[in-house]
């Protein structure tokens, strides 16, 4: 039997391309693998990496795999090894010098082509994999901000929105098979746009498809969020009262130098009323610390913002030049290492505090449930089930707060 094995790296847009990417595979006949012994031993073994390059440790982690998959070549000669995702940002030629194991590498807006590329495996073989109790539906691709620090541009291209229809059609199939949960996806995903209509127009229509299921975005840029956006959230009953808001940083030089087209005042005013349209509304953050330039007087004012938004959850990542970025090119990286780690656990112990108090206000009341995770993404433990609750709702009485989590009594 022909299998395949993806491995995924960062955000949930490779996950969704990694499910499109099974999907093509699988109407190739091929069968997704349990593990990577179930793969070497296939007549057909294919192995792909979906890669990330937010970060340079997770384009590391690829170039670190030559050994490893020196060997694997050696055992299992049939083998190949597919490279796809935003590492394609390199030129093919400067991947295969330092990727030589890899047999192709392929565009992720190119990847139907990977069954004009691959044998043909058994028709007869085909089989779902592993049931996803989240629909991930990409909305748009690309980028069109160019903030300082990120390689996505480079690696994704200029932003291009889905047909209207095309979003509305995955939905549907996702609802019908089961899909509890859609993610509506985009690098700013709220910066949509097909024609006449925005992205708070798309909410709308997504919330009028037939059937149960919560409606979650991800991510949002402060610049484009409108007062029609925040008015479908607060219209909309399937809109799943989360969102991740990224400010990146406290400090306005610093947002500037960042290429953040929005001011600190700005983002204080639009969370303001988001929360007033929207009461019970979770929202966690993006922040980078020791951007170069950032004095610790102007990290002050990001831990200031961290104690007056009071956030549910916060994505703290140590600033890291990326090559090819336009804050690489223009400034020295000359925030110690030392310095990184100490203003990111200063911002963690405030978010502590944050968390617990927000999750505080949660016990006694009753919220409803799906996979562990409550309508404002907080993991749930609840304490009295005897039998399996995946992909369903559920009503689940609070009991007790804990900083990064709940626990509760199902009713």
């Amino acid at each position: 039997m022909s299998k395949y094995l993806i491995t995924t790296f960062g955000c949930q847009a490779n996950t969704a391309d990694s499910e499109k990417t099974a999907e093509i595979m699988e109407n190739s006949g091929y069968a997704r693998a349990k593990n990577m012994e179930d793969l070497i031993s296939a007549k057909n073994p294919v192995l792909i990496f979906n890669t990330c390059s937010v970060r340079q440790k997770a384009e590391d982690r690829i170039f670190g795999l030559n050994n490893n998959l020196e060997d694997l070549k050696k055992k299992t000669p049939a083998l190949k090894i597919i490279l796809t995702g935003c590492m394609m940002h390199y030129s093919e030629k400067e991947l295969k010098k330092r990727l030589p194991f890899f047999d192709y590498f392929i565009d992720i807006k190119k990847i139907k082509t990977l069954d004009k590329i691959l044998p043909k495996g058994n028709p007869l073989s085909k089989t779902k994999g592993y049931p996803s109790y989240s629909g991930l539906i990409p909305i748009s691709n690309g980028c069109d901000k160019f903030c300082t620090y990120c390689i996505v541009p480079l690696a994704r291209g200029r932003e291009i929105s889905r047909t209207v229809l095309d979003i509305v059609s995955d939905v549907k199939k996702a609802v019908e098979s089961g899909v509890k949960e859609i993610w509506l996806l985009g690098q700013t995903v709220n910066s949509y746009k097909n024609g006449a209509v925005k992205f708070h127009d798309l909410l709308r229509l997504v919330n009028g498809i037939p059937g149960d299921f919560w409606i979650r975005f991800a991510s949002p840029h402060p610049k484009d969020f409108s007062d029609e956006l925040i008015r479908a959230m607060s219209e909309c009953e399937k809109f799943a009262h989360y969102i991740n808001l990224p400010v990146q940083s406290g400090n306005n030089a610093v947002l500037k130098r960042m290429g953040r087209p929005y001011t600190v005042g700005h983002y204080k005013k639009l969370v303001k009323k988001i929360r007033k349209a929207v009461p019970d509304i979770a929202i966690s953050t993006d922040i980078i610390v020791g951007f170069p330039g950032e004095t610790r007087k102007q990290f002050e004012d990001t831990k200031k913002l961290f104690e007056e938004i009071k956030f549910d959850m916060a994505f703290i990542s140590e600033y890291s030049p990326r090559p090819k970025t336009a804050a690489a090119k223009m400034f020295e990286d000359d925030v110690p290492h030392q310095e990184k780690e100490k203003r990111k656990n200063e911002l963690n112990e405030i978010l502590k505090k944050t968390a617990l108090k927000n999750n505080k206000k949660l016990v006694g009341k009753i919220v409803k449930v799906l996979n562990g995770r409550t309508e404002g993404n907080k993991p749930i433990e609840i304490i009295n089930v005897k039998h399996s609750m995946l992909n369903k709702f559920v009503s689940v009485k609070i009991t007790k707060a804990n900083i990064w989590s709940l626990k509760g009594k199902l009713l």
